[in-house]
């Protein structure tokens, strides 16, 4: 609530280049709250018709986009001393156990690591650098980062917006009754895309990872 209260006393425009900026930053590797700077904003623009829900849904997914692909570049040109650089500035998030358990989904999975990724925290901060660490052809990381990021920056934009339409209507109507309906039929459809990429994600490490040969450029 004190993100939303805060982006209420900011401009329409910068709450699009802010959402933007976070969520790229995060997407390139940077452990910041993308979700919830979306998930606010989104609220917000339910309440307050200054902030385009179009325009935010696609900076979003621009965002996403762009972040994931300059953290591909930057993994594919730094290679393992950047995962080692990146433990000892980010232990909570880069620790050895979650690299190798990002790596042996990205080894299990390819590119649907990339696109499942978008959904759950660990894999949406790793998806783009490891991606280029390990040097999955760019044509296969670009079709899953462009299908994820605009299926998880937009899709999430979409939901939390008309939950927040329909629960503003709902709460003039039904009072408190009405804002909880809204908010648990809207955070369903989430909660199963996300529990669906969890699955596949701890999935991989179940099997040992077998030895992958770097792929050709």
């Amino acid at each position: 609530m004190h993100v939303q209260e805060w982006l209420e006393t900011v401009p329409a425009v910068s709450i699009y280049a802010l959402v933007g900026v976070v969520i790229g930053l995060e997407s390139l590797g940077i452990p910041l709250p993308g979700e919830i700077i979306l998930v606010s904003s989104a609220l917000l623009a339910s309440q307050h018709g200054d902030i385009d829900p179009v325009i935010l849904g696609a900076c979003a997914t621009a965002g996403a986009i762009i972040g994931d692909s300059i953290g591909y570049a930057i993994g594919r040109r730094g290679g393992r001393p950047l995962l080692a650089w990146l433990g000892r500035r980010f232990p909570r998030h880069f620790s050895e156990g979650h690299i190798a358990t990002a790596e042996r989904s990205f080894e299990k999975w390819g590119m649907w690591a990339v696109f499942f990724g978008r959904f759950v925290a660990l894999l949406r901060i790793f998806a783009g650098p490891l991606a280029g660490v390990l040097r999955m052809p760019y044509w296969k990381f670009l079709i899953a980062n462009v299908l994820g990021g605009i299926l998880w920056a937009g899709g999430t934009t979409a939901v939390i917006y008309y939950v927040g339409v329909v629960a503003e209507a709902w709460l003039k109507r039904f009072s408190w009754v009405g804002l909880v309906l809204a908010v648990c039929v809207g955070l369903t459809s989430m909660l199963i895309i996300k529990r669906k990429a969890k699955k596949a994600t701890a999935a991989a490490p179940q099997q040992p990872a077998e030895p992958v040969p770097a792929a050709a450029d």
